[in-house]
């Protein structure tokens, strides 16, 4: 699927991707009838998460490696459904709405500034240029990669406890195939972050001037966006996983 940015950053936090979840958790009682169906749904999402997460850490395209991100959040999603955590399923579902739209429309920030260019490669040293988007990624991708007390972290951090509390074969599976994905999650986002604002300088010279921060607007969008990645797992907590619990 190609699209305009701000497309893409709606589909993927929001509406079309995450349809699936959605209708696995309004059908979640014809579901529990089933207990096999739930064991085939946990192996479907652990090795959805755990395969794209791989297929990630080898795209160059900044837009592919988001894009391969959220297969695997999809994936921890699922297999949170398949171990009938259906509440934990749709905390992490809005959390990473939050942080995957951020990542998506500071992906199209770095883009229309860079001329068009998507190849990761072809950039690089781009901090000392755009040191607000840069702040927007390192928190996004921070948030994706459940760093502790950001958004993602009380989702995606529960999801697996609960994995891991289960005492089952196949949630022992979704366990440690979730850990290592979730590894995986942190090496793509930071060889992204590295490969962009650290690495050599590999673009064309003529672009140098022309690169610029992003305009007020989408400088709001991004800020908003921002402040939930980093405040909204904390403030929903309670809601979605029980009031005063310490689990």
């Amino acid at each position: 699927m190609e699209g305009p940015t701000p497309v893409s950053a709606l589909i993927h936090a929001a509406t079309m991707v995450t349809a699936g979840v959605f209708l696995i958790i309004r059908s979640s009682f014809l579901f529990e009838i089933v207990p096999d169906i739930l064991t085939f749904i946990t192996l479907i999402g652990t090795l959805t998460a755990f395969i794209t997460s791989t297929v990630g850490l080898f795209q160059f395209d900044i837009k592919k490696v988001i894009a391969y991100s959220t297969c695997s959040q999809l994936g921890y999603m699922i297999f949170s459904c398949g171990l009938s955590q259906y509440t934990a399923a749709s905390f992490h579902l809005i959390n990473h709405a939050f942080f995957k739209a951020l990542l998506f429309l500071t992906a199209g920030s770095i883009i229309h500034s860079i001329g068009g260019e998507q190849d990761i490669r072809k950039m690089g040293k781009l901090i000392k240029l755009l040191p607000n988007t840069y702040n927007s990624l390192l928190t996004g991708s921070l948030a994706l990669g459940g760093f502790p007390f950001l958004s993602g972290f009380y989702s995606k951090d529960f999801i697996l406890e609960l994995a891991f509390s289960h005492i089952s074969f196949h949630s022992s599976i979704a366990f440690w195939f979730g850990s290592i994905s979730a590894f995986f999650t942190a090496c793509y986002s930071f060889r992204l972050i590295y490969l962009i604002f650290f690495s050599k300088l590999n673009s064309f010279v003529v672009y140098l001037n022309t690169i610029h921060e992003h305009c007020l607007s989408i400088g709001i969008v991004l800020n908003i966006l921002t402040f939930y990645s980093i405040f909204f797992g904390y403030f929903a907590k309670d809601l979605f996983i029980g009031f005063g619990t310490f689990f």
